[in-house]
């Protein structure tokens, strides 16, 4: 059951792909015509994670009827480097392959089939290496991907010795299949000018079209990318969509006829990194009245065998190592550790839910040996105005208390916390578990830079709208809130808007859809460009009805009125007369946040533009005898700012909350020692289905202004409610403490029926 409760205004919902997905007409990246004389493509990769190349055999798969060409690195004319933070991925293995799953050969055949077929045919030598998959092996072996990472607040040594309570522990976080509905793939089509557009499953356009240029070794002029929309990506598709729309292009530019390659389910779970798992180290300490005086902090990272993004994700777990308190000394240190499995990449909450499980399993086993419940420990020190986090920004707009309050409040927290004990009280063998889990979250990419976006828009001489931005639609609304910021700047229907493909010749130096910050910034750099049109129109209408102000012209519902209501026109006779005065009728505009900042060499700055806050109660219920649970309610208070879409809102606060839980509670990703995927379909890696979710999921959206730098004030929803679904991981742990309150809880997530029932039987 899900409730929902809003504020006092109501907004319309809007949701342009909804009417598509429910009939079945929504087009991906397969449903695309292919042109006469497409070839397919298919990967040779590697079946040994760390080895040597010692011979390579494609006699017999050249043999067969239908392989046009077999490509190795050595075929590659620029540079076989899909490295982006950093130059350590070759395109195709040269002479040592570093995880199973790394790409080797790259068959080009005339059917899908014979590509199979002759990629069976191939033998490949390789002398096996020592295997890595542990990050605290690598690191002890000095293994690194980047430099390690320090955040800094206050003096934690001089905090410790005030303490009166001090907590050493470990964590450890799973990764996480990413699971989008449609796999990795890419189309690429020649030109006659040599140049060749890429239709690619990707959330990085420029990303795609900037690493096809580099291994082509052609400018990016050459290189044009194309997408509609994409079946899901989750960060997934953010970096690691670039190796397979370059092995298209590769085979385009060496053949010279359309190549496509759309990977097998089978084949993308093993190719294709994963969410980052950690293995963590923490120290709390509190005083007398359980405020938290300092915190040390050190997580080791599994990078996987190239960098990939997790740099960069290594920096948004520092940033969220404390998510919605205040802590005053702090400590934490970060290690990107090289091990064989495949590189691991982005995924929603970006590192940032890693950190944050962190703190929330050392203020859950300070609680416990308290003797105490961890929302004691967690109110005493949520957030205020102007508190400082590690990075040096200070809350505005701190929305922590808020949330935390009107949770409790509306949902009557201590009703329910009495219902629960007296539940476990007349229950041996069932028992149910409560936790609170309070979210702060930071929007905006991290590496500054990569705060901007611009958008191109025509309105045409019958008065309809063409709108282009570099934002990619993947599920989670974004192409509506375009279509509502264009039509809402010009007052017009939303019918009247067509919103373009995603295109790197029409929008260039696109940022990828990510960072939860997609609306935010397409969304201004269309406002901007709307604005210059609306700016040439009202000109014009000032003059034409002598007018002295011309911001007393209005355009709203379909009309452009004067604000005296002495003037009005219809907006298809306003756009009319002015294509025929020769009025400039396109525009393209430019966003890049203000005052976001980070020195890299401090570690200090203002990196977000705003926060995002929240606060979710979660119920569970435990069967003591199987392990087996359930969860009977999740009840969510979330600051939406001033939510321009409720409807996609709401659906992203949903659908994150249970990839969360997912992630937490049953997503079990299980490599062996040899780097072998032992979970490597989904009949053994189980995702939530609709007997997982909570039987009742109740969000109420926060009533508050919003912040200026969101679009039209309307917040974030992106990646903040995954972070929820870690309550789920601590309701869960009270439930067994409940039935066992000597049992060892090892904060070692996901949080598996195995591992339940295993923990209820354990002891300390």
């Amino acid at each position: 059951m899900i409730q929902t409760t809003t504020i006092k205004k109501k907004k319309k919902s809007f949701n342009i792909d909804a009417p598509l997905h429910v009939t079945g007409k929504t087009q991906y990246l397969d449903d695309l015509p292919e042109l006469a004389g497409t070839l397919y493509a298919k990967v040779y990769y590697s079946k040994i994670a760390h080895g040597l190349i010692e011979a390579v055999d494609v006699s017999k798969a050249m043999a067969m009827p239908g392989v046009v060409r077999i490509i190795s690195h050595k075929d590659i004319p620029g540079e076989n480097q899909i490295g982006g933070i950093i130059p350590d991925e070759p395109l195709l293995a040269e002479d040592e392959v570093h995880f199973i799953g790394m790409p080797v050969l790259l068959i080009v055949a005339e059917t899908e089939i014979v590509a199979h077929k002759a990629c069976q045919a191939i033998e490949v030598k390789i002398a096996p290496k020592q295997v890595i998959t542990d990050p605290i092996e690598a690191h002890r072996q000095g293994h690194f991907l980047s430099a390690p990472k320090t955040f800094q607040l206050g003096d934690t040594d001089a905090a410790f010795a005030q303490c009166t309570h001090i907590f050493e522990g470990t964590a450890e976080s799973g990764g996480q299949e990413h699971v989008y509905l449609e796999p990795q793939g890419a189309y690429a089509i020649p030109n006659g000018d040599r140049s060749i557009k890429i239709y690619s499953s990707t959330q990085g356009p420029t990303a795609v079209q900037r690493t096809v240029a580099r291994v082509l070794g052609v400018s990016m002029n050459q290189i044009e990318v194309d997408v509609n929309r994409i079946g899901g990506g989750f960060g997934g598709k953010e970096d690691q969509a670039s190796p397979w729309a370059t092995m298209v292009a590769l085979a385009t530019y060496l053949t010279n006829r359309p190549v496509k390659y759309i990977l097998e389910r089978g084949e993308d779970l093993q190719m294709t990194g994963k969410r980052n798992p950690y293995k963590s180290r923490y120290k709390i300490g509190l005083n007398e009245n359980y405020n938290i005086l300092a915190f040390e902090g050190q997580y080791f990272q599994n990078g996987g065998a190239a960098a990939d993004l997790s740099p960069a994700i290594l920096d948004r777990t520092l940033f969220h190592a404390t998510n919605s308190y205040f802590v005053p000394n702090v400590n934490t240190q970060a290690f990107s550790c090289r091990t064989n499995l495949p590189p691991n990449t982005a995924f929603r909450g970006f590192g940032g839910p890693q950190g944050m499980f962190v703190i929330e399993a050392a203020i859950h086993h300070a609680a416990r040996q308290l003797g105490i419940a961890p929302h004691i420990i967690q109110e005493a020190n949520l957030l205020d105005e102007g508190s400082e986090f590690s990075y040096g920004q200070k809350t505005e707009d701190c929305e922590a208390r808020n949330c935390w309050s009107q949770a409790k409040r509306r949902y009557d927290f201590e009703q329910t916390r009495d219902e629960v004990r007296q539940f476990n009280q007349g229950n041996k063998y069932i028992k149910k578990g409560l936790a609170l889990m309070p979210v702060c979250f930071g929007i905006s990419f991290t590496n500054t830079m990569m705060n901007n976006a611009r958008a191109l828009v025509h309105v045409y001489s019958d008065a309809s709208v063409g709108v282009s931005t570099g934002a990619i639609e993947m599920g989670q609304g974004v192409s509506s809130k375009m279509i509502q910021v264009a039509a809402g700047s010009f007052g017009i229907d939303e019918a009247q808007i067509k919103l373009e493909t995603t295109n790197t010749t029409r929008v260039a130096n696109t940022s990828p859809s990510a960072a939860s910050a997609t609306a935010d910034l397409n969304g201004k750099a269309l406002q901007d460009a709307c604005n210059q049109i609306i700016e040439r129109l009202k000109n014009f209408l000032a003059e034409h009805w002598k007018i002295q102000n011309k911001e007393n012209v209005i355009f709203k519902e379909n009309k452009v009125f004067s604000i005296d209501n002495q003037h009005s026109i219809e907006w298809s006779a306003l756009i009319q007369l002015a294509f025929q005065k020769r009025i400039n009728l396109s525009a393209k505009g430019h966003y890049a946040t203000p005052r976001i900042k980070f020195d890299t060499k401090t570690s200090k700055g203002h990196p977000f533009a705003y926060h995002v806050y929240g606060t979710a109660i979660i119920r569970s219920t435990v069967d003591c005898i199987r392990g087996n649970y359930e969860f009977d309610s999740v009840q969510i208070v979330h600051d939406f700012g001033t939510s321009m879409n409720r409807a996609v809102d709401l659906g992203q606060i949903e659908g994150g909350l249970v990839q969360g839980m997912g992630w937490m509670t049953m997503e079990e990703l299980i490599y062996d020692e040899k780097g072998v995927l032992k979970s490597g379909n989904l009949a053994n890696y189980k995702i939530p289905d609709i007997y997982s979710v909570p039987k009742e999921v109740a969000i109420h959206f926060l009533e508050t202004e919003g912040s200026d730098l969101a679009i039209l004030k309307s917040k974030a929803v992106g990646e903040p409610p995954l972070m929820y679904g870690i309550g789920a991981y601590f309701s869960l742990c009270n439930a067994i403490l409940a039935f066992n309150s000597e049992a060892k809880i090892t904060y070692s997530a996901p949080m598996t029926a195995e591992k339940v029932l295993m923990s209820l039987y354990s002891a300390e």
